[in-house]
């Protein structure tokens, strides 16, 4: 039995099926679908820009600690004290 769902009697018949290119979006539809729940959003989706710094690993190490103790992730932690430093609208 051959595993070519297309062909009769297990030989290609050489006929080609088409997709149709895919439909113009309504970009108002797909900010709606896009909206969602706030309660569904992920940090990805909240934290678009990844920052990278060079620190030695015994300040690594005091940063894992200090989230580890106060119960948030590193990236919580560090979030909230660049938030901190450098605030939406400066005082």
């Amino acid at each position: 039995m051959s595993s070519d769902s297309n062909t009769s009697n297990g030989k290609r018949t050489g006929k080609r099926i088409t997709i149709g290119a895919r439909p113009p979006t309504n970009p108002y539809a797909e900010a709606w679908i896009r909206q969602g729940d706030t309660a569904d959003l992920q940090k990805g989706d909240l934290y678009t820009a990844r920052l990278t710094i060079d620190i030695t690993p015994a300040m690594r190490a005091r940063i894992k600690v200090s989230a580890f103790t106060q119960g948030v992730t590193v990236a919580e932690l560090l979030r909230g004290l660049l938030e901190q430093s450098f605030p939406e609208k400066p005082q």
